[in-house]
């Protein structure tokens, strides 16, 4: 199938031809059926840039209904087994489209809030600012295998677990693509929430779909990241744009750049090699990172504790915290020129060696 394209059509009559489980994932902002009365104005009388285009207005709830149900069919239909799908929107729409995801039998995964840091005040005054939308993240069905890049989304946060509220700002400054002075595109997404999206959910050589794709902000990125992609956009201004916006990328060229190795893809070392290696040796003391528990390593790479109770790095360390489970490689340090080390890392120094990159 040929990729890095946008096609110019209608997304429902374009998804149609599009073979069967031909996609990894698909990223759809769709219409979010604002159901604006008329102009909305700031307390000094100056227009607010509203979303206003026909592309964003239905008859009624079942008109919108009938052409979600529409697209998100032959979303599914094209993703692969093992695929997943994100869609992004506000209270307008995005409970209605979560409702059809289940409907067609997609699994959700997560809801992601999008926390924006710097939202459109609320003019009239009558409700709270709206300073948040809502992506949900959902798995072709409940058996898929779905990608999710667990360390990079670790690494993307200061190694520590991503969360579901994701605080990122608008799009604006240089980012934004006017024409003429004016915003472009009316919605145009953020390029770091589209990348955090790709990276957390693709493979490399992974084909990105985006059935609405605007200004190609799906494009760019998966583009930068050295991923496939196919866009579908319905509004020809729209398209010449993303096309000029998508030439001008550079993708990102060297591997060991974009590409976090998951830890459960890499060979397994027991801690019994670390004391083999000398790494770390009978006697030596493990303790945590807040020093209440301790262990001294045997010779055969299990630990004792001060009250005699024994085990692997693992069994113990949850022995000793009373809880049914413990990863000892994230839980043991040992003291290394007056510092605390993690053993994980000593156990990396063994993959380095053989040839294996975290």
């Amino acid at each position: 199938m040929k990729t890095n394209r946008i096609i110019h059509g209608d997304c429902i009559a374009e998804l149609k031809k599009l073979a069967d489980q031909s996609v990894d994932l698909v990223f759809a902002d769709p219409p979010y059926n604002l159901q604006l009365a008329g102009d909305l104005s700031r307390p000094d009388q100056s227009h607010v840039d509203a979303v206003t285009d026909a592309w964003d207005q239905f008859d009624s709830f079942a008109a919108y209904d009938a052409f979600s149900a529409a697209w998100l069919t032959e979303a599914r239909r094209v993703l692969k087994p093992d695929g997943a799908i994100w869609v992004i929107g506000s209270y307008h729409n995005i409970f209605r489209v979560g409702k059809l995801l289940q409907d067609l039998d997609f699994w959700i995964l997560n809801d992601v809030v999008w926390r924006k840091t710097n939202p459109m005040p609320n003019f009239r005054g009558r409700r709270f600012t709206n300073a948040h939308e809502t992506l949900i993240w959902a798995a072709k069905s409940q058996k898929s295998r779905h990608v999710f890049n667990y360390e990079a989304m670790k690494a993307l946060n200061d190694d520590v677990q991503m969360r579901s509220d994701w605080e990122l700002p608008l799009c604006t400054g240089h980012e934004r693509i006017k024409e003429e002075g004016k915003k472009a595109h009316p919605t145009q997404k953020p390029e770091n929430l589209l990348a955090r999206v790709i990276l957390a959910s693709t493979r490399r050589n992974d084909i990105v779909l985006d059935p609405f794709f605007g200004t190609g902000t799906t494009g760019a990125v998966a583009k930068r990241l050295d991923l496939q992609f196919i866009g579908i956009e319905q509004e020809a201004s729209y398209v010449k744009i993303a096309t000029r916006r998508i030439a001008a990328v550079t993708p990102i060229a060297a591997d060991e750049l974009l590409e976090t190795t998951p830890k459960r893809a890499l060979p397994k070392i027991p801690f019994g090699h670390l004391v083999e290696r000398g790494l770390v040796k009978p006697g030596d003391r493990l303790f945590d990172a807040k020093k209440r528990f301790s262990a001294q390593v045997r010779a055969d790479g299990s630990l004792l504790a001060a009250d005699r109770k024994t085990g692997s790095i693992h069994g113990l360390g949850a022995a000793l915290q009373g809880l049914p489970s413990c990863n000892g490689w994230q839980f043991w340090h040992v003291e290394r020129n007056g510092k605390p080390v993690l053993i994980d890392q000593l156990r990396d120094q063994i993959r380095a060696e053989l040839g294996h990159k975290n």
